[in-house]
């Protein structure tokens, strides 16, 4: 799988430019002290394609992010995995380039790229020399408009894809564990379905279902372009009018409509494999709100202060203080739609698991009932704006941050808002989201052990 690094914090909203109108700089105060970001520029061209552009002339580099506003929750029963299998064939040829062609081409002008599938989003990213900036646009407006669905090549990655599945998910007990909860928190919103698909269904698309998938979601209506670095802004708008702008708009994505019920009661998963040394406790509760929710700040701070660094609550609890746990995490889904917070325990081998259950709720119900303290809510704050900040000083963390607040929040400005939103965060706000989110009739408890009789339970 090509992969890059998770972004923290997505958020969504609504906000719409209007068509070939180049867009200001930022008004917020926070984007003044952000050196260059008064030169960012957008444009929408007329088939609906959104372009931002922050010059940044440190180096002579430049990166192309395409964010694509598809992911699993856009597929259904049968073409399970289809976002992730694009994210393969993005790279597997066009009318114009046979397979291959796209790396060759890009790596002899100097450059590299990557992608990542997520829930929510596929997102494509080059690396290259500035010098090579229309060579980019020419191999990513061509696999846009022009992408090939040779059956040979279909079936070769179709093996890839299976093979990463059994990597990630069949031969990985954490990688399952995740999967069947995930499949058992959601039982109605397609956040149940995994990125990677579902082996049967792997196995059984077919040319008409790529076809048609392709058709509806990688159309440029349906993406964001974000290019940074050293780049002339009109020159960029210039290449995409040239390369881009013939590629033409399709009707509107599906929407997903479907809200996830209220969980009533707690919910349980056990996976036994004998190929388990030792045991994973983990939890999932629903958030009740997506990356846009008024509440991501918040939560984004309750996970730091849970089990970001040595010193978090339950590091300090599990791992250091009665060795419980040799590792402890902490993390929130937040995409389009209401996601999940997961907390989960690494136990070790012969580990008392109901007595680290034991601990691990009690720690949670103190959260709930005592709080945070100032000193806790200072470093949760310090650690997310210096993430921030030192996503700010590259221009891949540029492009990325603009980006994922784009797609998540229809407005990329909103970006720079952040050390905003967190300082207005207080300790009751995070008591009072902890005390809503960890109850025990919101959550989903997954357990993976060993299994007992040295046979894997229903494998």
């Amino acid at each position: 799988m090509r992969l890059l690094p998770s972004a923290l914090a997505l958020l969504l909203g609504t906000f719409a430019f209007c068509a070939h109108a180049a867009q200001p700089a930022p008004s917020a105060s926070t984007a003044a002290t952000v050196p260059g970001s008064e030169h960012i520029v957008s444009k929408t061209l007329a088939n609906g394609l959104k372009i931002i552009v922050w010059p940044d002339h440190d180096i002579p580099s430049a990166n192309y992010y395409t964010f694509y506003r598809v992911g699993s929750r856009n597929e259904h029963v049968g073409i399970t995995g289809l976002a992730h299998f694009f994210e393969h064939m993005m790279f597997n040829g066009t009318s114009r380039r046979a397979p291959g062609e796209f790396d060759r081409t890009m790596e002899a002008a100097g450059g590299s790229n990557n992608a990542s599938t997520s829930n929510d989003l596929t997102i494509y990213t080059d690396w290259f020399p500035s010098s090579a900036l229309e060579t980019i646009f020419d191999l990513e407006g061509d696999r846009m408009a022009n992408l090939a669905f040779d059956p040979k090549v279909v079936e070769s990655e179709r093996g890839v894809v299976y093979s990463e599945r059994r990597s990630s998910v069949d031969n990985d007990g954490f990688g399952t564990l995740v999967e069947q909860m995930q499949a058992t928190a959601f039982i109605a919103h397609p956040y149940h379905i995994p990125t990677i698909g579902w082996p049967s269904d792997i196995e059984h698309w077919t040319i008409d279902d790529l076809k048609a998938f392709f058709k509806t979601y990688y159309a440029p209506n349906n993406a964001v372009l974000v290019i940074t670095g050293d780049i002339d802004p009109q020159q960029v708008f210039a290449l995409a009018d040239q390369y881009l702008a013939t590629t033409p708009r399709q009707p509107a994505p599906p929407a997903v409509t479907t809200v996830e019920p209220e969980q009533l009661g707690e919910r349980r998963i056990v996976v036994e494999r004998d190929d388990v040394r030792a045991p994973i406790l983990a939890y999932a509760f629903h958030t009740g709100f997506g990356a846009a929710g008024k509440h991501a700040p918040a939560l984004e701070l309750l996970t730091t202060i849970l089990a970001d660094g040595d010193s978090s609550r339950l590091h300090q609890r599990l791992v250091e203080r009665e060795q419980a746990a040799v590792d402890v995490g902490a993390f929130a889904d937040l995409g389009f739609d209401p996601g999940l917070l997961w907390i989960y325990a690494m136990l070790p081998p012969g580990a008392d698991v109901a007595k680290a259950q034991a601990m691990l709720d009690d720690e949670l119900a103190r959260i709930v009932r005592d709080g945070v303290t100032a000193a806790e809510l200072d470093k949760a704050r310090n650690l997310q704006l210096s993430a921030f900040w030192r996503q700010m000083a590259t221009i891949n963390g540029k492009a990325r941050v603009l980006g994922t607040f784009e797609v998540f929040n229809g407005d990329y400005r909103l970006a720079f808002d952040a050390p905003a939103r967190y300082a207005a965060v207080s300790a009751a706000d995070i008591q009072a989201l902890a005390a809503k989110l960890l109850r025990q009739r919101n959550r989903t408890t997954g357990l993976l052990l060993p299994a007992a009789d040295g046979t894997e339970s229903g494998r």
